[in-house]
Formats: C-alpha cells, structure tokens, sequence
C-alpha cells in the first residue's frame, strides 16, 4: 500500500537527517527508489518548498506526498517525517519529568543551562555581523532601528509583529526611499 510506503519512507527521512537541505538527498532517494519522482521533480519541490513558509523538511515532506499520493499522502508524508522529532521530544520529556528532582539531572541542567545561553549569544552575534554591517563597517541606521525596537518592546511593551512592522516599515523607507530622493 502506498500510503505504509510513504509514510515509513518518510520516518526514515526523519530519524536520519538533521532536517533542511539534509533531507533533500535521502528525499531523493526515496522517491526515485519508489519510482514517485523524478530528480527533475525533486528541484521543483525544493523551489517550492524553499518557497513557502515553514520548515523545509515539511514543505518537502507535504510536496512530495501530495504529488505521489494527494492529499491524505501529503499529510501521512507529514505524519511520517514527524514521527521521529515527536517520539524522540516524548521520550526525552518522560525521563526528564521522571528524573527532574535527582541531583544527577540537576548537575546536570546546571552545565546545560550555560551552555544554551552560550549557544543563543553567539547566534545572535552571527546574525548582528550579518544584519548591523555593511561591506565590513558598521551600518548605522540598521543599528539605529534595531536600538529603536529594542527601546519600543523593552520600554514600551510593544508585540512583536507590530515591532516587525515598524521595523519593515522604517527599512523601507530610510533603505529604499530616501536613498531615491538624493539628488546625484
């Protein structure tokens, strides 16, 4: 049936990639194995699901089901490729629940902690490199809306889609516009 087929197909995608473009080569082999698409297919199916908002590995996963088997194989595609990061998230929720009041678990999370504030600073770092600078300098106005929007949801209590929005907003003009009404 192809409906077990896909779906354990994609289960394997999910236990063995690390999702994104990990996927696409075992996608790939997946499908040209089952004969459900071609490689000329597989490049479509990455343009749209690159495309469209959400995790690559589901776009890919409800593309690829969809166009071998509709619908309902979109969804069990989808069913499939969660499968693991659910199984894998209950399990670990299980045992940390069970174990959370042992001193083992709580050395533990006390080295854990740390080190995934470690791991969200240098991400924000990479992304400040990437979004503050230009051409190795410093860009001022993105710094000078990213100051703005820190004031506005710090001070203000503004949400976050209208920060985004201001932010949209101020890019557009202060990057787009006024660059336009200089006259050179």
């Amino acid at each position: 049936m192809v409906y077990l087929e896909i779906f354990f197909s994609f289960v394997k995608i999910g236990f063995t990639s690390f999702g994104g473009m990990s996927m696409i080569p075992l996608i790939l082999e997946e499908m040209e194995k089952h004969s459900w698409m071609t490689a000329e297919d597989l490049t479509n199916l990455v343009a749209i699901a690159e495309m469209t908002p959400g995790p690559l590995g589901i776009n890919c996963a409800t593309f690829a089901g969809t166009q071998t088997a509709g619908v309902l194989g979109g969804v069990i595609a989808v069913a499939g490729v969660l499968t693991p990061a659910f199984t894998l998230t209950l399990l670990v929720a299980v045992f940390f629940t069970r174990f959370k009041k042992s001193r083992v678990m709580q050395k533990i999370m006390s080295y854990v902690k740390p080190v995934c504030i470690a791991m969200i600073l240098a991400v924000i770092l990479t992304l400040s490199e990437e979004n503050y600078s230009m051409e190795g300098k410093p860009d001022w106005i993105a710094v000078g809306i990213g100051l703005v929007m820190f004031f506005l949801i710090q001070k203000r209590k503004w949400s976050v889609p209208k920060v985004i929005g201001c932010s949209a907003v101020l890019g557009i003009v202060l990057y787009g516009i006024v660059p336009q009404l200089r006259p050179f």
